[in-house]
């Protein structure tokens, strides 16, 4: 049986006035495509913002890769190899792909100061072949499809060596087509071991991608 990348007992979560989540369980394999699905307010995005690090919970255990972990903050989660991909895009479109990337990491010249924006662009470059993503480093992102910027989101996420992916809703804003890109890269990902979380509301989309589904 696949490795159990992540598993969520007894999560709770109460904001004032609304108890968002009761007990909820959760689990992702390595090698798998999770669809979380149910009507809005169910839970569905708190419970991921919670593995994500932007929400704390109130009760519950969340277990990785076998061990007991506290996620206190986004960046606790990303050292744990966990990315999110939100529906809202989250990008600076007057930089580069490739600064968008790697933005608080961009490789340094001789002087600490200076941005070596050749190894920045190889970096990215290399990423994108792995993911067999056909984007320029160097492009804007203001002048890029949206679908363009969900590749260029997802490769962001992959850049921390993320094995679990969670996405938010990712093809609320896609033509069909964009959307059979999508699932190619999300195929792709799951054939290398990582394990999805794809949270949506388009149920004739499951049985094209998902491996189990869970109904909140």
């Amino acid at each position: 049986m696949p490795e159990l990348l992540v598993e969520m007992t007894g999560i709770s979560k109460s904001f004032p006035g609304v108890h968002a989540l009761d007990d909820a369980r959760f689990d992702l394999r390595a090698g798998e495509v999770h669809a979380l699905v149910g009507e809005n307010g169910a839970g569905k995005s708190t419970l991921m913002k919670i593995l994500a690090g932007i929400y704390h919970r109130d009760a519950g255990t969340i277990t990785v890769k076998g061990r007991e972990v506290e996620i206190t903050s986004p960046r606790a989660s990303q050292d744990l190899g966990i990315s999110i991909i939100h529906q809202e895009l989250n990008l600076m479109g007057h930089l580069s792909v490739a600064q968008n990337i790697f933005i608080g990491r961009e490789p340094r010249g001789r002087l600490r100061f200076a941005l070596d924006d050749k190894a920045l662009n190889a970096k990215a470059a290399e990423l994108f072949e792995t993911l067999h993503l056909k984007l320029d480093p160097r492009a804007r992102v203001s002048g890029l499809a949206v679908a363009q910027q969900q590749m260029v989101e997802i490769a962001k996420a992959l850049s921390f060596s993320s094995d679990v992916l969670i996405m938010d809703e990712p093809t609320a804003a896609l033509t069909d087509t964009e959307i059979d890109e999508l699932f190619r890269i999300i195929r792709h990902l799951r054939e290398r071991g990582a394990g999805i979380v794809h949270i949506s509301h388009r149920l004739e989309e499951l049985k094209q991608i998902s491996d189990r589904v869970t109904v909140m």
